[in-house]
């Protein structure tokens, strides 16, 4: 009797559990060749799309003159004892406060907000204390340059710190759409050269990161400071001149030429 009779005898005069256990080994054998054909042939396909496979970036870029105008300005005092130099900030904070809460205007146009707000010790030569002092910081904030200069002008009893210029984030959404969109162009378009330099007709996409960012020109922003400002009858403006911001969009990632 030939190997394939006795199989054949054996799954007829063996039990159920056994032919049941003989068709579930048999189907075992079938699926683990098919999934290691299948694992194979994926293995080529990836192969051959590694030998056609070009990275390569593109990118698009906005440039925008700054509309964000952010101005801190402080207010110093020392003293002997620190609940004196506390109280002396907080009076001089909220009269400035309440000055100019009168220009806040609605939907990011002026907004006025407490910065910092700080005490410490004064030590002498020797390590020991001799008297406190603190600042306190108000910072105001916003797209109506012009209202700002004026507000910051007539709160003369503090000092301007900083001034610092950015995109605000209504003017950055209104151009991402837009820079994203030519970078994806562009891309596109330089994937399509690719495939007829390297003597193909098409291309397929395949891993692709998409990123905006925004970056903006450095540089030195005028100073008015208290003493300067204190000597005008009335106070004048503080100068401003916003510099050039940019949102830009970078495209890269892998394209698979195909003839």
């Amino acid at each position: 009797m030939t190997s394939s009779h006795r199989v054949a005898a054996l799954s007829m005069t063996s039990s159920p559990a056994r032919r049941t256990a003989f068709a579930a080994a048999s189907l075992a054998l079938l699926l683990g060749a098919s999934a290691l054909m299948a694992t194979q042939a994926q293995a080529q396909n990836v192969t051959a799309e590694r030998r056609n496979a070009v990275s390569f970036t593109a990118t698009a870029t906005q440039e925008l003159t700054q509309d964000l105008l952010s101005v801190t300005l402080q207010a110093n005092k020392e003293g002997a004892q620190a609940a004196e130099v506390q109280t002396a900030l907080k009076q001089q904070l909220d009269a400035a406060l309440a000055e100019a809460r009168k220009a806040v205007q609605p939907n990011g146009a002026l907004e006025v907000r407490t910065g910092s707000f700080s005490i410490h010790p004064r030590y002498t030569n020797q390590g020991k204390t001799n008297g406190w002092q603190g600042q306190a910081q108000l910072v105001i904030e916003g797209t109506d340059m012009a209202r700002i200069s004026q507000v910051v002008g007539r709160l003369n009893q503090l000092n301007v710190v900083n001034v610092r210029y950015d995109l605000s984030r209504a003017l950055r959404q209104q151009y991402e759409a837009q820079v994203t969109a030519q970078a994806i162009a562009t891309y596109r378009a330089k994937a399509v050269e690719l495939a007829k330099a390297f003597g193909y007709t098409n291309y397929t996409l395949g891993e692709v990161t998409v990123q905006t960012g925004e970056g903006f020109e450095g540089r030195p922003v005028p100073m008015m400071m208290k003493a300067a400002r204190a000597e005008a009858a009335d106070s004048a403006p503080l100068p401003v001149e916003p510099g050039k911001g940019t949102v830009t969009s970078t495209v890269s990632g892998v394209v698979i030429l195909s003839p």
